[in-house]
């Protein structure tokens, strides 16, 4: 099983270069960061884990420039985002971003993607919540025309435009793995349709077992691969590290508090052992 980190990064904690640079010298596989671009002051939607919105929320750095920050200093580390709000993006603008990384990083990304769960910051972005799931679908299948194709052209219900041509395309081909983040009921029927594997969110582990019978058996009857399991936001612990081992989970995903460096390389230390 790799395994991996993630962060809330913000200005008062460690550099992500430096984050990703501890990361890699001590044996971790991949790093993952999350996205919110802002968060409405007025916001009615309560948050999913219960309680007070943490601050960090307020404060993330955009995923896409922190991890080419990391990129530059690291040679083997991959990097992912956990998860990209990607219905609150432009798709061609997007895929160009997640391109130029890949292609800069001699194809090292993860596109974690999820729908997001903050209504009224879909809302900022001209999103409706009611119809962002099937945005991030038709966002998905458009980024990989555009990533595939050297005149890319996409015509769906909410996305629509003639050929284009934009480039770099990815080194990873047909694409960078697209990782669908979720749990809900619906969450693999979107794996199986358009994903390349699952982000189940860690505060799920309760019910991970049987969902993940679910997704090998319908895998199993339709003849297709099995698509990795990264479980984002695991608690360092060996009780919880044999349960995912035990369900072959293929990436577990650490949850660091965005620490200053000191206290985060102390504690990258302390993690080291559950890496072999």
């Amino acid at each position: 099983m790799h395994v991996g980190l993630t962060t809330f990064s913000h200005a008062g904690s460690i550099p992500p270069g430096e984050l990703a640079a501890a990361a890699e010298a001590r044996g971790f596989e991949s790093l993952f960061l999350p996205e919110h671009t802002h968060i409405p002051v007025d916001r009615r939607t309560p948050y999913p884990n219960g309680g007070e919105l943490p601050d960090v929320y307020r404060r993330g750095l955009d995923p896409f420039v922190a991890l080419a920050m990391a990129a530059a200093v690291t040679e083997r580390l991959l990097l992912g985002t956990g998860v990209c709000l990607v219905a609150q993006h432009d798709p061609i603008v997007l895929a160009k971003v997640v391109a130029t990384l890949d292609h800069c990083s001699g194809g090292r990304v993860l596109l974690g993607v999820g729908a997001g769960w903050n209504r009224e910051e879909m809302r900022n972005h001209g999103t409706d919540p009611a119809t962002r799931f099937e945005l991030m679908r038709e966002h998905v299948l458009a980024m990989r025309q555009i990533w595939t194709h050297d005149e890319a052209e996409f015509h769906g219900q909410l996305v629509e435009f003639d050929p284009i041509w934009s480039w770099p395309k990815p080194i990873q081909q047909p694409g960078p793995p697209v990782l669908i983040g979720g749990a809900g009921p619906r969450t693999i029927d979107r794996v199986l349709e358009y994903g390349d594997g699952w982000i189940p969110p860690m505060g799920w582990i309760s019910e991970l077992e049987t969902s993940v019978t679910e997704l090998r058996r319908r895998e199993a009857e339709l003849g297709e691969r099995r698509r990795p399991i990264t479980v984002v936001g695991v608690k360092p612990t060996p009780e919880v590290f044999e349960k995912l081992s035990a369900l072959e989970i293929e990436r577990a995903v650490i949850a660091i508090p965005p620490e200053g460096a000191d206290d985060t390389l102390r504690r990258l230390d302390r993690y080291v052992s559950l890496v072999d």
